[in-house]
């Protein structure tokens, strides 16, 4: 009798993922992108190396099935419907050869005809907006600015306070101009060149000019300090707040004179979860979200849920349904739902199921087009609250359902979940730590888990402390304190899911994390030696070398601990809170995982741990990815994450010996 076969990590492959999707005006239809994963050139495939690649396209539903739009060669993205509704306006990436481009903006008439290309830039276009009046389409690009300096070999002098980002390396030297397309004469202007790049804009209702976000200088940029503006079609520009902080989107308010923006108020930095807010015409604010028929909302916009099947944009900017009400998602727990926002300050839930997460979202004309998933249900589109794909059936092994575990501290209770493989036999337990540490795991789907429970191991997840959507007590307590109450709370619940989950093998036990989540890791192994292996991916173990470093670390450490690494006074205690500080303590085999252009947690940190690790004699293995930043894990290119998974479980099978068991497991994956 033939065993099952045992799933790997190229059951990605076998995956389709969806994003933007965009409600037409109507509110009738859903444009939406698909990508898959396909052989770079499937005519001429390399017999000794696979290249697989991202390929997307458009597709279009009415409520019934859906069906593909585009056909192009590359990848087309960003579909947005001209107020009409009879244009839709996308970015393609043409072919490959001399003629390539990247990000052209095109038109496409829904009612039949071929695309027509509007750019023909060096480099690509972003942010595309149709103005509500149909007459302009707006984005932002570098035109075709060049940069040659490294492919010349000449050195770079650096003047700026930021000179590269993560996802984007070397930072341009002149930002992304602000260009607008005339659709009746068929005319592009340069519209804004800003000094300091343009986060984020919105047309007024009007269609007499946008509002812009952008830092009064780079130094202010670096510092997370923001302004909103209205730019004019006469290329007037006027501030219009004295917000002094952080602006993540604004939302013009159909009476054209107030808008709405999320974000955080001065003085509160990243523990602070993100609330709308409504500006007024003379620029005083007050915040909308403040309270539900449960008391005070005390829940952050935006979905903050974790996934790892997040391949594309996942819009989520709050929409007007009138003058007196936003709909917006709100995290709450470990998931995500649309919630009602009226001006009054009351928040209702319109869609809120408590065990799933609504990852991104738009409306119009009274229709609502968003992506759902749940722990064990793929994302899946959906238009007017009709599915309209059929995603989760393409995976290629059953998906399970984690069970739900509770912990308690001194602030009241805390979550997390178990995902168990199929049978009934024991199961090596490992302990999984997200990132941020401002964000959340939840009810979103997971492949990486699922894998890992396929393949025999049972998966610990949840949210200590500094976890947001638990309100902002949670979410502030560990400010200062890393290493402390946020251990103390990852232990707690992973005692918990041993207690209750017999199965569970304490005795075979693994700790694994990214980002902040790596930083945890590596504190934990050099605080316990209860865990056999450990995997720390883009990591953090130095705290005074990252705020040189890092893309946000001229300010992150103020926001999260109340330190600098520029000021002595502060050298010492960031020291201590270094996980490389009590690496002679280690004992615990290692794997560690890094992208070379990471710039958010800096390659460096990886390779000081592992010169320490070496010097202390731990087993260690450092896999170092080209051409990845932070974010290889969740949409990286589809060669690397699948390296990145073999490794994993390279490492997992040798340290947790699962490998004895395989037979065992096969039989028990579909159980």
């Amino acid at each position: 009798m033939s065993q099952p076969h045992v799933p790997g990590p190229e059951s990605l492959l076998a995956l389709q993922f969806p994003s933007d999707p965009r409600v037409s005006p109507d509110g009738q239809c859903v444009a939406f992108v698909l990508s898959r994963v396909e052989e770079e050139d499937a005519q001429r495939p390399d017999p000794d190396f696979a290249r697989p690649r991202y390929r997307s396209h458009l597709w279009l539903s009415d409520g019934g099935a859906a069906r593909q739009l585009t056909h192009g060669e590359g990848r087309d993205s960003s579909p947005r419907w001209s107020p009409d509704g009879q244009t839709l306006a996308f970015v393609r990436e043409a072919g490959g050869g001399a003629g390539k481009h990247k990000g052209q903006l095109f038109l496409l008439p829904l009612g039949g005809g071929e695309a027509r290309r509007v750019t023909s830039f060096r480099n690509g276009v972003q942010d595309v907006q149709w103005s509500p009046d149909g007459r302009w389409v707006s984005f932002l690009s570098t035109g075709d600015d060049e940069d040659k300096r490294d492919e010349r070999g000449e050195a770079r002098v650096i003047t700026r306070p930021r000179y590269r980002f993560n996802g984007r390396d070397w930072l341009p030297e002149r930002p992304a101009r602000l260009w607008r397309y005339d659709v009746q004469e068929g005319e592009l202007h340069e519209w804004l060149a800003p000094e300091v790049e343009v986060t984020t804009y919105a047309w007024w209702p009007d269609s007499r000019g946008v509002l812009l976000v952008s830092s009064p200088s780079e130094e202010d940029a670096v510092q997370w300090r923001q302004e909103a503006d209205t730019l004019l079609l006469s290329g007037e520009r006027t501030r219009v707040t004295r917000w002094n902080s952080a602006i993540n989107t604004v939302i013009p308010h159909p009476d054209g004179v107030r808008f709405a923006l999320v974000g955080r108020p001065e003085g509160k930095g990243s523990p602070e979860d993100a609330h709308l807010f409504l500006v007024e015409g003379d620029g005083s604010w007050r915040r909308l979200d403040v309270q539900s028929g449960e008391g005070d909302w005390d829940r952050p916009i935006g979905n903050v849920v974790g996934g790892d099947c997040h391949v594309g944009a996942f819009p989520d900017r709050p929409v007007w349904l009138d003058g007196e009400t936003l709909l917006a998602l709100s995290t709450v727990g470990g998931s995500c739902g649309l919630f009602r926002v009226g001006l009054d300050g009351t928040v209702t839930p319109q869609d809120h199921q408590p065990e799933a997460v609504i990852s991104a979202f738009t409306a119009s004309g009274g229709g609502v087009a968003l992506i759902r998933e749940r722990a064990d249900r793929f994302p899946e589109v959906e238009l007017n609250g009709r599915q309209v794909t059929r995603l989760h059936e393409r995976l290629p092994f059953p998906a399970r359902t984690p069970a739900r575990v509770t912990f308690g501290n001194e602030l009241g209770e805390g979550e997390g979940w178990v995902l168990l493989p199929g049978g009934e036999g024991a199961t090596p337990a490992l302990l999984s730590i997200h990132g941020g540490p401002h964000t959340a795991y939840g009810h979103a789907f997971s492949h990486e888990f699922q894998l890992f429970a396929a393949r025999g191991y049972g998966v610990c997840y949840g949210n200590p402390r500094g976890s947001v959507g638990y309100g902002q007590a949670w979410s502030s307590d560990i400010f200062g304190r890393w290493g402390t109450v946020d251990m103390a709370d990852l232990l707690a619940f992973f005692d918990a899911c041993l207690a209750a989950h017999g199965r569970l093998d304490g005795t075979r036990t693994g700790v694994m994390g990214g980002s902040y989540g790596g930083y945890m890791t590596n504190w934990i192994t050099g605080h316990t030696d209860r865990f056999q292996a450990a995997i720390t991916d883009r990591s953090i173990c130095n705290l005074l070398s990252f705020g040189g470093t890092s893309d946000i670390g001229m300010r992150f450490w103020d926001d999260e601990l109340g330190l600098n690494f520029h000021r002595s006074a502060d050298a010492l205690r960031l020291w201590d809170m270094s996980p490389l500080k009590y690496v002679e303590e280690v004992r615990t085999p290692t794997l560690i995982v890094h992208s070379v252009l990471d710039h958010r947690c800096p390659i460096e940190q990886a390779e000081q741990w592992y010169a320490a690790l070496r010097l202390h004699g731990v087993p260690v293995r450092f896999v170092r990815f080209p051409g990845e930043d932070h974010e290889l894990s969740r949409s990286g290119r589809p060669d690397r994450r699948l390296t990145r998974l073999e490794e994993y479980l390279g490492w997992l099978d040798q340290w947790l010996q699962v490998a004895e068991g395989k037979g065992q497991m096969a039989q028990e994956v579909g159980a």
